[in-house]
């Protein structure tokens, strides 16, 4: 199976990570989604393209660090 980490800076309670990971979901329906709210990380397990996961997580209103995605 396919994974991704991501850096994601910007979410401060458990509706960021509800947004964040409802974002994701339109974006990759069958992938299994962890979001750390400590550390901001992002993992994804399954297909998806990380310029998708990036440009669906900044239109929920955060940003992805340190990608050129």
């Amino acid at each position: 199976m396919d994974g991704l980490t991501l850096q994601v800076t910007g979410m401060t309670c458990q509706g960021c990570v509800n947004a964040v990971t409802r974002a994701l979901g339109r974006v990759a329906p069958q992938a299994r989604v962890e979001v750390d709210l400590a550390t901001g990380r992002v993992a994804i397990e399954g297909a998806v393209e990380p310029s998708r996961a990036a440009e669906a997580i900044r239109a929920a209103g955060f940003e992805v660090a340190g990608q050129n995605l």
